[in-house]
């Protein structure tokens, strides 16, 4: 188990990046911490494998205490591996070579057979062979993840794991590794800005604001339950309503057009969003957004009913 136990840390003394971090991680559990750009998410996969040296507090692994750089002159957990947004692959040899290059060479069966399960979970067998200097950014964001299982971590400390990738490859990616991962019961991190990793593999979710975990719960928990705009915000568009003196938050999904309601909007734009299009309206002077089957005239008078 993974322990963060009243943890801080800052850069400098003016500024604190991690203010009072607590939380726990089962082995095999996934993690996603969300939050605004600079709130502390990398800092925080740093910290845990041990990159930086706390001002206060202690991360354990199974009661084993993580320590930075001045405990260890190679920094970074033995356990543990992290996967950051620069890749720090190999240029000069193959796509496989990378892998391998952790591998045992006394046993080089063993070696391929490894090498190319994670070449599958990664979808490059076809590049295999390939210079990794010649690879896009994203083919090297998925070396980088692949070199990282390559002697399976306990724990795998993913930032931004799939920024550079593809859409259309994107989601097959994410299955086959969140899949590969729950069945070999390795623990991981992720930081992210991307919901979807959140909301569709994560068992945990924590999102930070102003260098503090604001919620620590399950995704759906979250989503169902935001406690304030900046949380439902890193998930939707959200609209943030006063209806009788009273300020809701709601999805643009939580809002329907019926045939008679009390509720009346005005229409300002409709913007095509592929399976539906987002139809902004004026609401008692409150421009909201909702989802919509079709495109709607601009200036038509609408009954609403929000769920």
């Amino acid at each position: 188990m993974l322990k963060v136990d009243n943890v801080s840390f800052s850069y400098h003394k003016k500024k604190t990046i991690l203010n009072d971090f607590n939380f726990t991680l089962q082995q095999g559990e996934h993690l996603c911490v969300m939050g605004e750009s600079g709130c502390g998410k990398s800092t925080l996969l740093k910290a845990i494998y041990g990159l930086v040296d706390l001002n206060k507090g202690k991360i354990l692994w199974k009661e084993e205490q993580i320590f930075g750089p001045q405990k260890h002159l190679v920094p970074g957990f033995e356990n543990f591996k992290y996967v950051a947004q620069d890749f720090d692959l190999m240029p000069y040899i193959s796509v496989s070579e990378n892998i391998k290059k952790f591998l045992s060479r006394f046993y080089p069966e063993e070696s391929e057979l490894r090498t190319q399960e994670l070449l599958e979970v990664i979808q490059m067998k076809a590049f295999a062979n390939t210079m990794v200097k010649n690879l896009s950014g994203g083919q090297k964001q998925r070396v980088a993840i692949a070199r990282a299982l390559a002697k399976e971590p306990q724990l795998l400390l993913l930032d931004e794991p799939f920024g550079q990738i593809d859409n259309f490859k994107k989601n097959s990616l994410r299955r086959n590794l969140f899949s590969y991962l729950k069945e070999k019961k390795i623990a991981c991190i992720i930081a992210t800005h991307d919901k979807n990793d959140a909301l569709s593999f994560a068992d945990k979710l924590i999102i930070i604001k102003d260098n503090k975990i604001i919620e620590d719960n399950s995704p759906k928990e979250i989503y169902d339950n935001p406690k304030e705009k900046y949380v439902a915000a890193l998930f939707d568009d959200v609209n943030e309503i006063t209806i009788n003196n009273k300020t809701r938050l709601i999805y643009p999904h939580q809002i329907k057009i019926v045939e008679n309601s009390a509720l009346k909007a005005t229409v300002l734009n409709s913007y095509f969003k592929g399976s539906y299009w987002l139809i902004e309206a004026d609401f008692n002077g409150q421009n909201v957004f909702f989802n919509h089957v079709s495109i709607l005239d601009r200036g038509v008078e609408i009954n609403l009913d929000f769920l």
